[in-house]
């Protein structure tokens, strides 16, 4: 795993899709001190361009982005967020657990499957009034 982020992180996540943005609204929900950020990809007004990543490539997988501009994908996105959270929660379990050597190729290989589904997954509906989205900065 990479050296652990510089908080808060920006969570870069497509929230029409509604497994994706029910994961990221969970973490944005429990409390984590004001380390974690939801930038929601879906809406119009998304520019890539600002970050230098296509947008393809945040289709693609789910992106962290820390303070000093270090970039986690898919699940190195995934433990960037977990380490918001205090060890000694489920969340700190978790982040310890996907760096173990026999867990870790199983979660990038678990990761990919998901990736390659997800594009077939319900979509969310967009709100005209803005109270749907969650977390955007």
């Amino acid at each position: 795993m990479p050296k652990s982020p510089q908080f808060p992180i920006r969570i870069f996540y497509d929230g029409s899709c509604s497994v994706c943005a029910r994961e990221i609204n969970h973490y944005l929900q429990r409390e984590h001190g004001g380390k974690l950020l939801g930038v929601d990809i879906s809406v119009h007004d998304f520019d890539p361009e600002s970050y230098r990543i296509p947008l393809d490539a945040f289709m693609h997988e789910l992106h962290v982005i820390d303070q000093k501009g270090e970039t986690y994908k898919g699940v190195e996105a995934f433990w960037a967020i977990w380490q918001a959270f205090p060890a000694r929660t489920i969340y700190g379990l978790l982040g310890t657990l996907i760096t173990l050597p026999v867990v870790n190729p199983i979660a990038r290989l678990a990761y990919k499957g998901f990736a390659a589904i997800r594009p077939f997954l319900p979509k969310r509906h967009n709100c005209d009034s803005g109270t749907c989205k969650i977390g955007k900065h």
